[in-house]
């Protein structure tokens, strides 16, 4: 009889819903929107699908509550934004969904302590994500019609307007073409920034089981599919939490601009002394690039990001560029405690690469050889090789590196698919690695590599799922070269499905290596070829997505071809920069080429756990510590 009943009760839940929410979703279908097209529909389930995949139900309940700014004001009907506030739903039982508000009040108004308040004239925008069996037949036609991509296995998101009646029945209506383009640029916006929310366990009641979390505001860019776009490509998207946060918008800004985000340094333009603290390591001016020892070098005091050789090259940058710049990197140094990698054990700060390797027993040995200048002399990817796995790893003791071995217990209804991984504590506990083990520094590499193929490009991650081959262009290598050991692990994380077809192109790459090809597991391939890419790229074989880490693509004239070739190609490219700052020239080059940022900057996961410094500042710096992507 208990059996009975619980299976009743699931079946009642799954159909009707429990906890916080509106209940089911209503017989609205946006076939009946007007002036809707097709491919404005299948661009809404895309974006549905890609928030569904970040799972923000893990973490976020219906009293976390998000502020939402979508360009300008002046960009939407009555001059203000449609729903500016949003909660999600469903995390703690019930629907699934989020609820989007025409103001915070209202949102605070229907969220009660453990379920959503009917309360009167108030209206919200509903996106409730349905299993297809329990959705009204105009949706179940509208999605076989249209072939449109479900969010998850087999769940479709149901849209509507519903408003609160006085006698407290709710009455549903279709959202209009400009909600619906709000509630897009929203998905697109949030399913990149809400893992970035940082818990405040210090400001959390200690009697409270809720999670909370750190005051935050980020803008993102996002571009509008072109059946939506409006003049302009690119949206600027704010999301703030608590709601009620908001950045200055300069009236000079255009309609698709991002809004001011770092404020301007105070006027008094008063200059101190700072020195810079950098354990006898040589520092380079900012201005005239004159070399100077640490102990002797200075920063802005502002935003002590910046090193000069002395004040009067502090006060002459001051005026020529640094006044406009300051905030940001204050900005981006008070994130340098947000980035740190802090479940490592071992020392992850390499200011002085030979002494950080010998700290760990590995300097001059294996594969590490390439994470100092001792071994510069010998050209890339011809570094000696003495013996097998253990040599390559520098001798690190046997469970402190990934063995060549297939992941075990990782079959699901029988069907072997790709492991799919959140970060190194996942990695290092699936693979029993303590985490004293430093090998994440180096394959931060593959591990980026994989984390684009299975995360962020659903084209590539779908063809492996079906047991097909990725050809990925990998452009730039250097030390990766020598690194062939570890784009093996990449191998035992496909598990069975799939295979990776990487094709390395670069100016770098020897030529007795040039044209041939390593198989270095069963299901991963490399193929070296030296040139540039805008050279070489008629006689390879034709790319799904191009990869290139740690760029440095501050550069146009080194880049132009390359860029060229991607933009007139349309395939999906990502990009690595090591510091913030270098992802903001990398955008300005991408922009100048025509191409436009698809995928905005966002820190990698599988960034290398270890800090570096530039010469020239201070900014917190990690081998592929963010990630871009253009044409995705």
């Amino acid at each position: 009889m208990d059996l009975h009943l619980k299976n009743l009760f699931g079946r009642f839940q799954e159909q009707f819903g429990s906890g916080p929410g509106l209940g089911p979703g209503s017989s609205t279908c946006l076939m009946k929107v007007e002036g809707v097209s097709p491919n404005f529909i299948k661009s809404i389930y895309k974006g549905s699908a890609a928030l569904y995949r970040t799972e923000p139900w893990k973490r976020l309940r219906p009293c976390h509550l998000f502020g939402i700014r979508v360009g300008k004001d002046s960009d939407w009907s009555g001059k203000k934004q449609p729903f500016p506030c949003v909660q999600f739903i469903g995390g703690d039982g019930g629907d699934v969904g989020f609820y989007m508000f025409r103001s915070e009040s209202d949102a605070k108004k229907m969220t009660g302590p453990r379920e959503t308040i009917r309360v009167p004239n108030v209206e919200l925008l509903r996106v409730s994500y349905e299993p297809e069996a329990l959705m009204f037949p105009s949706n179940k036609r509208m999605i076989k019609s249209l072939s449109l991509e479900a969010s998850g296995t087999d769940r479709f998101p149901v849209i509507d307007i519903a408003r609160c009646m006085s006698s407290g029945e709710l009455r549903f209506r279709n959202p209009t073409l400009e909600e619906l383009r709000f509630v897009y640029a929203f998905m697109r916006a949030i399913s990149l920034v809400h893992p970035l929310l940082q818990e405040d366990k210090d400001g959390a009641p200690k009697w409270s089981r809720m999670m909370y979390f750190e005051t935050f505001i980020e803008t993102v860019d996002v571009q509008w599919p072109p059946e939506m776009a409006k003049g302009h490509d690119l949206v600027a998207v704010t999301v703030s939490h608590p709601p009620g946060q908001a950045y200055e918008e300069k009236a000079s800004s255009t309609a698709s601009s991002t809004p001011t985000k770092y404020a301007e340094p105070p006027r008094e333009e008063v200059f101190v002394d700072v020195r810079v603290n950098s354990n006898g390591v040589l520092r380079q001016c900012t201005l005239c690039e004159k070399e100077v020892h640490g102990d002797q070098s200075q920063c802005c005091a502002q935003c002590r990001a910046v090193v000069y050789c002395s004040s009067l090259c502090q006060k002459q940058h001051w005026k020529e560029t640094h006044k406009s710049m300051c905030g940001l990197y204050k900005a981006m140094m008070e994130r340098e405690e947000e980035l740190a990698m802090k479940i490592f054990l071992f020392p992850c700060s390499a200011d002085q690469p030979c002494k950080w390797l010998e700290s760990l027993g590995i300097h001059q040995k294996g594969m590490w050889r390439r994470k100092c200048g001792c071994y510069a002399h010998c050209p890339l990817g011809l570094l000696p090789v003495k013996g097998g796995l253990w040599d390559s790893w520098g001798g690190l003791d046997d469970e402190e590196y990934p063995r060549d071995s297939p992941f075990h217990n990782h079959v699901r209804d029988g069907i072997s698919s790709p492991i799919l991984l959140s970060g190194w504590s996942e990695y290092y506990n699936l693979r029993s690695l303590p985490l004293s083990s430093p090998v994440a520094d180096i394959l931060s590499h593959p591990f980026t590599v994989y984390y684009i193929l299975t995360a962020l490009n659903i084209s590539s991650k779908n063809l492996l799922l079906k047991g097909k081959e990725v050809i990925l262009h990998y452009l730039g290598p250097e030390g990766e070269l020598d690194w062939m050991p570890a784009f093996a692990e990449i191998g035992h994380l496909l598990n069975g499905s799939g295979n990776i077809h990487i094709v390395m192109v670069g100016p770098e790459v020897p030529t007795n290596l040039s044209g041939t090809t390593s198989g270095i597991s069963s299901r991963v391939r490399v193929n070296l070829v030296r040139g540039n890419y805008q050279d070489e790229a008629t006689y390879l074989p034709s790319p799904h997505i191009i990869v290139a880490l740690n760029c440095g693509l501050e550069s146009y004239s080194a880049w132009g071809g390359a860029l060229e070739l991607i933009k007139s190609r349309g395939v999906p490219a990502f990009f690595t920069e090591q510091s913030e700052i270098l992802c903001a020239n990398a955008k300005q080059v991408l922009r100048g080429a025509g191409l436009h940022i698809t995928h905005p900057v966002t820190p990698n996961p599988f960034r290398s756990p270890v800090k570096t410094h530039c010469l020239s500042n201070n900014l917190p710096s990690y081998s592929n510590g963010f990630v871009l992507g253009v044409n995705t």
